[in-house]
């Protein structure tokens, strides 16, 4: 299944009107995360733009649900929402992995610093917090990787099939 045929099949079933535009969708091994931009209230303070988002989610979940539960079926993915009002975002619903690792005392001493410091209350936490300044810093970086592994995806698909 390609990102293309997502698309298109969230696209056949989110009803009209809810986004102003066709949702992102983000896809990992275990999740497909539709976010849409709900229309109007982009210039609203984020009090507004945050209460504009809580109502989309209590209006629309019955049917965010029943998608969800159809896409999971058929994908053998976890759905989640989220809503997004200009630069506020917010995910519904989203998994949380825990993800094993073994760090040598070097890394292990940054996390500490990072606890000691109050910029995390645990080393799970503070792992997170580096993984998404990583993210934010090297995001152009992790868009060319990105892309280049695409190009790789496409190459093999055109590729002798065993």
């Amino acid at each position: 299944m390609t990102e293309s045929d997502l698309r298109e099949w969230f696209a056949a079933r989110i009803p009209p009107g809810w986004f102003s535009g066709p949702p992102e969708i983000q896809v990992d091994g275990d999740e497909i995360l539709v976010t849409g931009r709900l229309p109007g209230a982009a210039a609203a303070d984020d009090a507004g733009r945050e209460a504009r988002i809580a109502q989309f989610r209590e209006e629309s979940r019955e049917q965010r649900m029943r998608i969800a539960e159809e896409g999971q079926r058929k994908f053998r993915k976890k759905v989640s929402w989220g809503a997004a009002i200009g630069d506020l975002e917010e995910a519904f619903t989203t998994l949380s992995l825990p993800v094993m690792t073994r760090l040598r005392q070097p890394e292990r001493q940054v996390l500490d610093t990072l606890i000691a410091a109050g910029v995390a209350r645990s080393r799970s936490e503070a792992l997170n917090w580096c993984v998404r300044l990583v993210a934010e810093k090297q995001a152009e970086w992790l868009k060319d990787l990105k892309s280049a592994l695409q190009a790789v995806e496409k190459a093999r698909a055109k590729g002798p099939k065993p």
